[in-house]
């Protein structure tokens, strides 16, 4: 297992680099192009006010995420789709990891937002935590207009621009740009896949939901690491998104309870978390197959040729 994860972590070929930046470097392009496309997004959300927030959330992810995630690879490497790994489809076997990992890992994920929410600063800085709150509470209304769906109609474009596009844009962004770069350095493999999900996490901005978010990145890492292919956490992290946006619609439409599914695994009157653990355990489990399979069944430096 270890000499796969070394094998993992191989530098990228001399025939794939178009340039000799340092990785501190790298990343500074890459977030200044990030930060250029938040710019140049808010400016047209001010240019055309009243287009609806969808549609703004479009433009971000485009101009903020896949556009600058392109075009610092296309500055760094030969090829950069080829880099991010988006010129390689996923198996059949990758999908069923993900569809099965995301059931397995629900009722562990519910209770570690439900502690993640408990958490508390000192009392020194209950004015910074008051702050954070405040912020947590202004995001969850704005996701609470996002997810006030009473239409098909609306069902649909909201799965398309909360689902894929916010999948496949910070996917590209975080895991195929950022993460992909930092391979291309010192850094040990476990090293980049927990920083770029530390760093995924903290840009959400909300402090009460860090850690299953974080944990979230960290899926979303080892799924590019083992199979290659983007396309697999793109899937992963649409699936996470596209389920809340269609669950919300039938909890609006009375079909389910509006909390369905939330507590799962957190136990009644203070009990243990029996099913939260067996969750985390099963998840464990199939993470760790998951990564041995991977490891036996492709040659880990295919990936860096030619």
């Amino acid at each position: 297992m270890k000499k796969c994860l070394i094998l993992q972590n191989k530098k990228l070929g001399k025939m794939e680099k178009k340039t000799n930046m340092r990785l501190s470097t790298r990343l500074l392009v890459l977030l200044c192009l990030m930060g250029l496309g938040l710019i140049v997004a808010s400016v047209l959300g001010l240019l055309v006010a009243g287009t609806g927030m969808l549609a703004m959330l479009t433009v971000q992810d485009v101009l903020a995420f896949i556009v600058p995630a392109v075009a610092a690879m296309a500055i760094f490497y030969r090829r950069p789709l080829h880099v991010m790994g988006l010129d390689r489809a996923p198996s059949w076997t990758a999908i069923a990891v993900v569809v099965a990992f995301y059931i397995l890992s629900l009722p562990a994920m519910n209770w570690i937002v439900s502690f993640n929410e408990s958490l508390s600063l000192p009392a020194s800085m209950h004015s910074l935590e008051q702050a954070m709150r405040s912020l947590e509470d202004d995001a969850a209304q704005a996701t609470r207009t996002l997810l006030d769906i009473h239409s098909i109609w609306k069902l649909v474009p909201s799965v398309l621009v909360v689902g894929l596009m916010a999948g496949l844009s910070e996917e590209m962004l975080f895991r195929g740009a950022m993460l992909r770069t930092m391979q291309d350095s010192r850094l040990g493999t476990h090293a980049v896949v927990w920083i770029v999900a530390i760093v995924f996490s903290a840009i959400h901005m909300q402090f009460f939901g860090f850690i299953p978010r974080m944990l979230l990145g960290v899926w979303l890492g080892y799924l590019l690491v083992w199979t290659r292919s983007l396309w697999v956490p793109i899937i992963a992290h649409t699936l996470n998104n596209s389920t809340v946006v269609v669950m919300s619609y039938l909890a609006n439409k009375g079909v389910v309870a509006e909390d369905f599914g939330d507590h799962l695994g957190l136990p009644a009157d203070g009990g243990f978390p029996w099913l939260a653990l067996a969750s985390l355990i099963a998840s464990v489990a199939l993470a760790v197959w998951a990564h041995r399979h991977y490891c036996s069944t492709h040659a880990p430096s295919s990936h860096y040729r030619r």
